[in-house]
């Protein structure tokens, strides 16, 4: 063979290998950005050298958590068992000789070196006469952490230079990934001290279950909380807008055998009739006109856990016997289907309706309420429980410095002044209204006189405790005006709806946001109260 024809043959050989290798860094670094679990990651990366090049076997061996040893993490033509043997001491063997002098070592014929070890046993069944093997530091930050092995990458034509160099390029990638898992860890391990730290301080400092409250009305609903959580008992919570029935669910479901697994929450006011039944039980591939792909329902997705109903008491007739099913057999179908599918679901549900009338005018089912109603929970307004006043306006307030970066603090005035006001909205009006201030604030001491009209024309020097069924509330006759127009809790609610539509224009979206409602809430609420604007009257 001439000079010229060899020099071709070499480059074309060059060209080749580039190739090769250029697809199969492309592929690795595909693998590696998209931050998956780490020993899968790395076996895949080993799966890549196998398909591109012409590596049979491959090791990747790292420091074990003693850091006494080093450990296959990964590997491509090894056995489980084969895996398991794979475990060298810090100067042992090939493996032991890169990690502690850090440089690559070339071994071209297995049988002829003695630091080979075969410590796997993996080569015993080669029938190859020579054996090439090659292996390269993984340095992370300037430290070895551990070492990359492979039988020969290419075939006897292309030097084992070209081995060494192509894996010392791998190795610097694998180096990246591993520091970026670390980085991964450290930041999940920060959280997960983090969340439980804060979980102790809110235990520690307001009260079981992490809801506030010392008053004896809250003692006995921790008491109930403690008694129904272990069983799987359906629970229905009662009570006032605002009166916390959410947190209490997640009470319920993080004290239950259940807590590992889904809660899952549906607001049954929040979402059209023609989609809830979709929501709730899933529906089939061509259901509906945008019913594209099957999807499953709440119900699915909240098997072996819980499935918190909020607002039942806005739940569609047609939908109630459904529900009633799943609660008696545990059975149901897709929207469009025809399978019978099962689903292990506790059901706890919330409503702040008066359920004996809804049932006597026939907008809620008796049997569906007596099914949910195995042990109820009533959440006492925040008038019925004052000794908690301070304890939440305390809690939201240093909630809401955090959120905004500020140090405010309130008077002894406004305090006084909040522990009578009656909180129509309760928790969430409280919330709300703490957050507001402490926007709007322009010291850094919450004054009486910094809150809004509609909580200033109470006249709390003249409030006695007031009565209340589920459904009204009266307050006694004061010698305000404004008070005296007043006297329900219907008519506070009108009041606040439509007050909140003229400070937002009468666009219905935001004014909701405000008042903490669903447009589909303030929606009935304008035509219960048959509100519109003044110039379309």
């Amino acid at each position: 063979m001439d000079t010229a024809t060899g020099k071709r043959e070499h480059i074309n050989i060059d060209c080749k290998t580039a190739v090769i290798e250029v697809e199969a860094l492309h592929r690795i670094s595909g693998l590696i950005s998209t931050v998956v679990h780490l020993d899968s990651t790395l076996s895949d990366i080993l799966q890549v050298l196998h398909e591109t090049l012409d590596m049979e076997r491959a090791t990747l061996v790292l420091l074990d958590d003693s850091r006494k040893n080093l450990a296959i993490r990964a590997s491509y033509g090894l056995s489980v068992e084969e895996e398991k043997r794979g475990v060298y001491g810090l100067q042992e063997g090939v493996v032991g000789h890169v990690f502690k002098s850090g440089s690559p070592f070339i071994v071209p014929d297995v049988n002829s070196e003695p630091l080979f070890l075969n410590r796997t046993g993996a080569r015993d069944k080669i029938k190859k006469s020579t054996i090439s093997f090659v292996g390269v530091p993984i340095v992370l930050k300037g430290d070895v952490v551990g070492v990359l092995t492979v039988d020969r990458l290419f075939g006897p034509e292309v030097s084992f230079e070209e081995d060494v160099r192509f894996l010392t390029v791998l190795s610097t990638l694998i180096a990246q990934f591993l520091s970026l898992q670390q980085a991964i860890n450290k930041d999940r391990a920060h959280l997960v001290k983090e969340n439980r730290n804060l979980k102790a301080e809110l235990h520690g400092r307001y009260s079981r279950h992490y809801i506030i409250g010392h008053s004896k009305p809250m003692q006995e609903v921790f008491w109930t909380i403690e008694k129904v959580a272990p069983s799987n008992a359906t629970v229905l919570m009662t009570g006032e807008s605002g009166t916390g029935k959410e947190l209490v669910a997640r009470a319920i479901h993080q004290a239950s055998k259940r807590k590992d697994n889904p809660f899952i929450k549906v607001n049954c006011a929040a979402l059209p009739e023609n989609l809830l039944e979709s929501e709730l039980f899933g529906h089939e591939k061509g259901a509906f006109t945008d019913a594209v792909i099957a999807r499953p329902g709440r119900f699915e997705l909240a098997n072996s856990g819980t499935l918190f109903l909020d607002e039942i008491g806005e739940l569609p007739l047609a939908l109630q016997a459904k529900i009633l099913r799943i609660l008696q057999e545990k059975e149901f179908e897709r929207v469009g289907g025809t399978s019978t599918l099962k689903a292990d679901v506790r059901v706890l549900a919330a409503t702040n309706i008066n359920f004996e009338e809804a049932i006597r005018n026939g907008a809620f089912r008796s049997d569906l309420y007596y099914r949910l109603n195995v042990v109820p929970i009533n959440l006492p307004p925040l008038r019925e429980r004052p000794e908690d006043i301070p304890l939440l306006l305390d809690h939201f307030l240093q909630s809401s410095n955090k959120r905004n970066e500020k140090k405010m603090r309130m008077s002894r005035e406004f305090l006084d002044f909040l522990t009578k006001y009656p909180w129509p909205g309760n928790v969430r009006e409280m919330q709300n209204l703490i957050e507001r201030l402490v926007i709007l604030a322009e010291t850094d001491v919450i004054r009486v006189s910094d809150l809004p009209a509609m909580v200033l024309n109470y006249d709390n020097s003249n409030l006695s405790p007031m009565s209340y069924s589920q459904n009204t509330a009266t307050f006694p006759e004061v010698t305000s005006p404004k008070r005296q127009s007043l006297r329900s809790l219907e008519d506070m609610e009108r009041h606040e709806v439509e007050t909140a539509l003229k400070r937002h224009g009468w666009v219905q979206a935001r004014a909701a946001r405000e008042l903490g409602l669903t447009q589909r809430q303030i929606g009935y609420r304008i035509k219960k109260y048959k509100l519109s604007r003044p110039e379309m009257i």
